[in-house]
């Protein structure tokens, strides 16, 4: 063997093999450290079909093998130390039952217990790593909260360069910086591409960027495609300011979603003086859709086909998403949501003018279409033009329309929120419409006329400020006392069809403001919606049987909540009664308040109390295939603030007649030892079966989400007893039938 020590000498050997001995003294350290400590160390990952870059199926490194987590005892606790393990800011939720596929290998932890303060996992009270009595079929997963931790760096990183290792474990945000005024104009589609590193934004050098890296960058942006720029100028620049490179490039397949999802290249070589060789510091330009295209602006056409579009979103709130629909044969239909992933959502995304996809959506959470279901099993390259052009199976025998697929697309940065406000509500989410309009040279705030304002203008102002549906449009606002020195009318006539981005879009009046009312009290006004979430684990934790007798139940009879075979005359029988306790949070962005007034409220004699809901939760029994065994449900006779998060006053108090409803941010529960509140299981037959409460079933109030209106849970009945398991919510699919395999 012959050694060339003059290639060994070389900078750029030497150079690695410094950094080579700098990773492995790293590695050294941490494994004495692991050693050290009481806890094993683990690394932990997303993986799985995932629909998000920030959720996924968890998986734990550990004794050099990656293996899953088994959904027993498992929390949101849990979920939330899991994903600040990741360097997220917490958990948005956890999904039991293998939801992104189930793993292969060890199950490593089963039955953990965590209290949320541990910094992770491996600190959790567990069985120990690989004792399990688990499948994969309990694979567990987390949805993370997409903001990340500022500064985080993962232990794995260890300033070192591993194979397979994505921007998402190292950086800490990424940017697109302008250079010139003109290129500043709202939206952003040309400059730097930058990235945060520790604190610090550094540029990335070109030597190793390629076309498929630009264009994830602008569709993470917003942006449908690419295009050339004048690097002359650039480079001029570039010989003139200081640079500060990052020290790795960066390898996109052109399919991700998000920049921070490709891999890292290998680590740079160091140069001298801050320059990347002959390369430059990476620059993209990418093409705005047409919706948010300046008339000036050029190549926006490329994005487009010429002809009518055959894909549309429907049913969304705000821009950007909504339920695919697709034309065939002149009539509209949906897409079934099976295969269902974020690169066929792209290219939707893509083929409307937006950029690639946040979410691909499934279980039709932005609400059922109508018509006939023209694609299923949709199979994307990732660089097709149109929907259409993807595989799918024309034969979606077996799809309904709960199973819709829909999207929501990442959009530019216009600015909108910024030029808007509501103003003097009880919260962020209501108030008076405030707008910022030019007058005499400056920016200043003022009010719209409420002269036929209603839900249309409303939807519209609640779509800019990103708040989703609106659920009040208001003529008068005085009880909310706004800024008064906006309190001049600055728009008026204000005309919306509903598809607008922003109120200056409307038809209005102009500079000729007419508005005989004027502003001040009679201002319009919006409210957005509440969001009701049923406490899981509650439910799980309360559920009892009772035997209870035919004289004790007169009342509830005579408000159907037995089920047929209760005679009003055999008071000598007992009932079965599957009972629970139920806490309903509002979690929206504005008080739960009754659809009808005081005026509108039924008396029940019986119990003596009056119903503001005739029908407020549905509690179902059903058999594994969907069908409905038992079923029981609630009537809202006292719908209030029963507790409030820390800082937050009840409003709602049903004593003396008095108002109704449940304030963001507060919870009403109904206890388990109240009239109705049980599913009558009389007449159910032993065996396994799932057991399901929706509130406002008949959405009777509006919400800004429906999806988190409902809960499910396993539950297994030998006669005597009943055992109740797996209880969640989301992902509905059990309304009046059940597709097999759905749970």
């Amino acid at each position: 063997m012959v050694i060339h020590l003059d290639l060994f000498w070389r900078p750029q050997i030497l150079a690695m093999a410094f950094s080579s001995a700098l990773c492995i003294f790293s590695l050294l350290a941490l494994v004495q450290a692991q050693s050290e400590s009481q806890q094993p160390k683990i690394q932990l990952r997303l993986a799985g079909d995932k629909r998000k870059h920030y959720e996924g199926r968890l998986e734990v490194f550990y004794n050099n093998e990656w293996g899953t987590i088994c959904d027993d005892d498992f929390s949101i606790e849990a979920a939330h130390v899991a994903c600040r393990e990741l360097g997220y800011l917490g958990a948005v939720a956890w999904s039991p039952s293998a939801k992104f596929g189930q793993g292969e290998g060890r199950i490593w932890l089963d039955n953990v217990h965590c209290t949320g303060g541990e910094k992770s996992l491996a600190e959790c009270p567990s069985n120990g790593f690989g004792v399990s009595d688990c499948r994969h079929s309990e694979d567990v997963g987390v949805i993370c909260n997409q903001k990340r931790i500022p500064g985080i760096l993962t232990d794995k990183v260890l300033f070192c360069f591993f194979p397979h290792q994505t921007l998402e474990e190292r950086v800490e945000e990424i940017r697109i910086r302008p250079i010139s005024s003109h290129l500043k104009r709202i939206p952003v589609t040309e400059g730097y591409v930058e990235i945060k590193d520790r604190g610090k934004w550094r540029q990335i050098c070109d030597e190793q960027w390629t076309p498929l890296n630009s264009r994830v960058t602008c569709g993470m942006y917003g942006f449908p495609g690419e295009k050339k720029y004048n690097n002359k100028v650039y480079k001029s620049l570039s010989m003139r300011k200081k640079k500060n490179y990052w020290g790795f490039s960066v390898n996109c397949t052109g399919n991700e979603a998000h920049l921070s999802s490709c891999r890292l290249g290998k680590a740079l070589e160091p140069k001298r003086n801050g320059t990347c060789g002959r390369g430059l510091p990476v620059v993209v330009s990418c093409v705005p859709g047409r919706a948010f295209a300046s008339s000036s602006s050029t190549g926006f056409r490329k994005a487009y086909r010429p002809e009518q579009p055959l894909v549309r979103l429907r049913g969304g709130a705000n821009i950007g998403e909504g339920r695919v629909e697709v034309l065939k044969n002149g009539v509209w239909g949906t897409v079934c949501d099976d295969n269902w992933n974020l690169r066929a959502a792209t290219i939707v995304c893509r083929e409307l003018g937006f950029g690639s996809a946040k979410e691909a959506l499934t279980g039709a959470k932005l609400g059922q279409g109508m018509g006939p279901v023209h694609m299923n099993e949709v199979e994307c390259s990732g660089f097709e033009k149109s929907l259409t052009d993807c595989y799918f199976n024309n034969d979606a025998l077996g799809c309904s329309h709960e199973e819709d697929a829909a999207v929501r697309c990442n959009i530019p940065a216009m600015g909108f929120q910024k030029r808007i406000r509501l103003s003097g509500g009880r919260n962020p989410y209501e108030g008076r419409v405030e707008v910022l309009t030019e007058k005499n040279g400056s920016l200043v705030w003022g009010t719209v006329c409420s002269e036929n304002w209603g839900m249309i203008e409303a939807m519209v102002v609640c779509r800019q400020l990103g708040l989703g549906f609106a659920s009040n449009a208001f003529q008068e606002t005085w009880y909310w006392a706004g800024d008064a020195s906006a309190d001049n009318v600055v728009m008026s006539g204000v005309r919306c069809s509903g598809t607008e981005m922003s109120l200056p879009q409307c038809l209005h009046h102009g500079k000729h403001i007419n508005c005989p009312r004027g502003g001040g009290r009679f201002a319009a006004g919006v409210s957005s919606a509440p969001d009701l979430v049923l406490n899981a684990q509650l439910v799980e934790q309360t559920t009892y049987l009772e035997d209870r007798p035919m004289y004790a139940l007169q009342c509830a009879l005579e408000e159907n909540c037995l089920s047929s075979t209760a005679k009003k005359n055999d008071h000598s029988s007992y009932r079965r009664l599957l009972r629970f306790s139920s806490q309903i949070h509002n979690v929206g962005q504005s008080d739960f308040r009754p659809k009808m007034g005081h005026h509108a409220w039924t008396w029940h004699e019986c119990h003596r109390h009056y119903h503001s809901i005739e029908v407020f939760t549905h509690y179902d029994l059903l058999s594994l295939n969907g069908t409905k065994e038992a079923e029981g449900h609630k009537a809202s006779f006292c719908l209030e603030d029963t507790q409030c998060d820390e800082g937050i006053q009840k409003r709602y108090l049903c004593a003396n007649f008095g108002e109704q409803g449940i304030t963001v941010g507060c919870w009403d529960t109904y206890r388990h030892d109240i009239d109705c509140q049980w599913i009558d299981i009389t007449d159910v037959k032993p065996g396994d079966y799932i057991f399901q409460v929706v509130i406002n079933p008949n959405y009777d109030v509006a919400e800004s989400d429906y999806t988190n209106n409902f809960m499910k849970c396993k539950c297994r009945y030998d006669g005597y007893r009943i055992w109740t398991y797996h209880c969640h919510t989301g992902e509905l699919r059990i309304i009046e039938g059940l597709p097999a395999g759905t749970f």
